[in-house]
C-alpha cells in the first residue's frame, strides 16, 4: 500500500507538472491536436508513448546519477560546457514562463471572479512561499489533491459530451491543416513540455529511492497524461469549429452544469497554474542553489519577487524570441535524451 501511494504521488506530480494552465483550459490541446481533425487520436497515441518512455527515462537517469537539478542532467547529456549553456538558457526561459504564469493567475482572478489582478498575484505568491517551505513533499501533496479533482471535472465534461450531437466528431472531424504538421505536432508538444518539466522531474527522480516505484509512477503518469489528452480532444471535437474562439474552451464546455460548477472549474484551473508555478519555482531554486551556494530559504523569496515584478510589466517581447529558440533547444535536448545509451529499464 505504501508503494501504491508513492506510485500515485509520482503519477499525479508528473501529470500536474505537464497539465498546466494551457492544458487545463483546452488551448494547448486545440493547438497541437484537435485542429488537425480525426488524426489527433493517432497523434495523441504517439504523444502518450513518448510521455511514458522519455518521461520514465528522464527520471531514471536523474536517479542513477543523483542529479541535484536539471543542470546535472544536461551536463550528463551534453558534457560540461554545452550542458552548462543549455541549463543557463533553460533557466532564463523557465524564469520567463514562470513570470507569465503568475500574470495568468492574476488575469484569471480578474476575468472570472471579478477580483483585482493583484489579489491573484499575491495569493499565488503567498501560497507558493508557504508550500515550498516543505520542499518536494509539498509538490507531491498538492498534485495529489489538484490532479484527481481535475480528472473528476474532465470526466464530467466527457459525460456531458456523450449526449451532444457532435459526440462522434472525434473520429470523423476533418482538419484544415497539412498532415505532415499533424505528425510533427506530438513530438514538438512532448519535447517542449518535458524540457520544461525537467525542473521538477529531475529532483523527483533523485528523491524517490525505490527505482521500481519511480518506474511504475512514470508509466502511470504518462498514461494518465495520454488519457486526459484523449478525453479533452473528445470533448473539444464535439464543439468544433466554434469552440476555437473561446479563451478558456473547457470552461465553456462545463457551462451546462451551472455557474457554481463553472466557478469551481476556474478554481481547478487556478490549482493547475499553482502546481506548475510551484514546480517551476522549486526547479529554479535548485539550479540557482547549485550555482550560487545560497540556501533555498533565501532563493525562493528572491525568485518570487522577480516573477512578481516581471508579471507587472509583461514579458511578451522577450518570450517571442525565447519561445522559438527554446523550441529548437528542447528538440535537441529531447533527441539527446532518447539516444542516451544506458540500460535503465533492466535496472528498474
Amino acid at each position: 500500500m505504501r508503494n501504491l501511494k508513492q506510485i500515485l504521488q509520482i503519477a499525479f506530480t508528473y501529470m500536474g507538472t505537464i497539465v498546466g494552465a494551457g492544458f487545463a483550459t483546452g488551448k494547448e490541446i486545440l493547438l497541437f491536436f484537435t485542429r488537425y481533425g480525426w488524426v489527433a487520436v493517432a497523434t495523441i497515441g504517439i504523444a502518450t508513448v513518448l510521455f511514458v518512455w522519455v518521461g520514465c527515462k528522464l527520471m531514471m537517469i536523474a536517479h542513477e546519477i543523483g542529479a541535484e537539478s536539471y543542470e546535472d542532467l544536461n551536463k550528463e547529456l551534453f558534457g560540461p560546457k554545452i550542458g552548462d549553456a543549455v541549463s543557463l538558457f533553460t533557466l532564463l526561459t523557465l524564469f520567463g514562463v514562470t513570470s507569465v504564469m503568475l500574470a495568468a493567475a492574476g488575469s484569471l482572478f480578474q476575468e472570472h471572479m471579478n477580483l483585482h489582478v493583484q489579489v491573484g498575484l499575491f495569493l499565488t505568491v503567498f501560497l507558493t512561499y508557504l508550500l515550498l517551505n516543505k520542499g518536494m513533499a509539498a509538490i507531491l501533496a498538492v498534485n495529489s489533491v489538484v490532479v484527481p479533482i481535475m480528472i473528476l471535472f474532465t470526466a464530467a465534461i466527457v459525460w456531458i459530451t456523450l449526449r451532444s450531437p457532435g459526440s462522434g466528431n472525434w473520429v470523423t472531424l476533418q482538419g484544415d491543416l497539412p498532415w505532415h504538421k499533424a505528425w510533427f505536432s506530438p513530438i514538438l508538444y512532448t519535447s517542449y513540455n518535458l524540457a520544461m518539466a525537467q525542473a521538477v522531474l529531475v529532483p523527483l527522480g533523485k528523491t524517490i529511492h525505490d527505482k521500481k516505484v519511480l518506474y511504475w509512477g512514470g508509466i502511470a503518469g504518462g498514461v494518465g497524461i495520454g488519457l486526459l489528452l484523449l478525453a479533452c480532444h473528445y470533448t473539444l471535437s464535439a464543439q468544433m469549429p466554434g469552440i476555437i474562439r473561446y479563451e478558456i474552451p473547457m470552461g465553456h464546455l462545463i457551462q451546462p452544469l451551472g455557474r457554481v460548477v463553472q466557478l469551481l472549474y476556474v478554481l481547478v484551473i487556478f490549482g493547475e497554474i499553482l502546481t506548475t508555478f510551484l514546480s517551476n519555482v522549486y526547479g529554479l531554486g535548485l539550479q540557482l542553489k547549485q550555482r550560487s551556494g545560497l540556501r533555498m530559504a533565501v532563493l525562493v523569496p528572491i525568485i518570487l519577487l522577480g516573477c512578481y515584478l516581471i508579471s507587472q510589466i509583461g514579458f511578451g517581447r522577450l518570450l517571442e524570441v525565447l519561445y522559438p529558440l527554446f523550441g529548437v533547444v528542447s528538440l535537441v535536448w529531447f533527441v539527446a535524451l532518447i539516444y542516451r545509451r544506458r540500460v535503465w529499464v533492466r535496472k528498474a
